[in-house]
C-alpha cells in the first residue's frame, strides 16, 4: 500500500481550517503521520502568514480519487476556486507524491513541483519523511532541505511549537 505525502496550507482562519482539515482526513484515512507547523509568508501575493504542515497516510485509493477528496475537504472549508491561482485561502491541500510514482493521473503531476521550490512544503516533508526519496531525483528530502537551505532558500519559514491540538485526534474543542 502506498504512502501517501499531502501539504496542508491555510492563511485565513488559519487554526480552525487547518484543525478541520486534520480531523476530516483523520476521518478518511486513520492515523496520520504529522510534521511540525510551520508559519511562512504569503508568496506571491500579499495576504496573513500561513500554518503549513506535512501529512502522510498509508491507503491504496488512486491518486485521482485522492485528488478528489482532497478537493472536496477544501471545498468543505470554504475554499473558494476560480479567483486569483495565488490568494488568501481558507485550507489549501495538495497531494505531494504516491509512494515512489512518477504519474499525471488526476491531472496533477506527481511527485508536486513544489517539493523542490517550497520551504513550506520541503521542511516539514524533510520532518517526517527525511530519508525517503525523491522518486524522479533520488535524492533524499532531507539532503533537499538541507541544499534549499544551504542555497540561502529558507524563505522566511518559522517553525512553531507544537499546539496540542496539531497531535490530537480530537476535534474542535481538544
Amino acid at each position: 500500500m502506498p504512502r501517501v505525502w499531502v501539504s496542508v496550507g491555510s492563511n485565513i482562519d488559519r487554526e480552525r481550517h487547518t484543525r478541520a482539515a486534520l480531523e476530516e482526513l483523520r476521518a478518511m484515512f486513520g492515523d496520520l503521520i504529522v510534521s511540525p507547523l510551520y508559519e511562512a509568508r504569503a508568496v506571491g501575493f500579499e495576504g496573513d502568514d500561513f500554518y503549513n504542515l506535512v501529512v502522510g497516510f498509508d491507503t491504496e485509493l488512486p491518486p485521482s480519487r485522492l485528488h478528489e477528496l482532497l478537493r472536496g475537504i477544501e471545498s468543505h472549508n470554504g475554499r473558494v476556486r476560480g479567483g486569483e491561482k495565488l490568494a488568501p485561502r481558507t485550507i489549501d491541500l495538495d497531494l505531494l507524491t504516491y509512494g515512489d510514482v512518477l504519474t499525471d493521473e488526476g491531472g496533477k503531476r506527481l511527485p508536486r513541483d513544489e517539493i523542490l521550490h517550497y520551504a513550506f512544503v520541503l521542511a516539514p516533508l524533510a520532518d517526517v519523511a527525511g530519508d525517503e526519496r525523491h522518486p524522479q531525483l533520488g535524492d533524499t528530502y532531507r539532503s533537499l532541505w538541507e541544499r534549499l537551505l544551504a542555497a540561502g532558500e529558507g524563505q522566511g519559514l518559522r517553525r512553531l511549537p507544537d499546539p496540542a491540538w496539531l497531535r490530537s485526534g480530537g476535534g474542535a474543542d481538544a
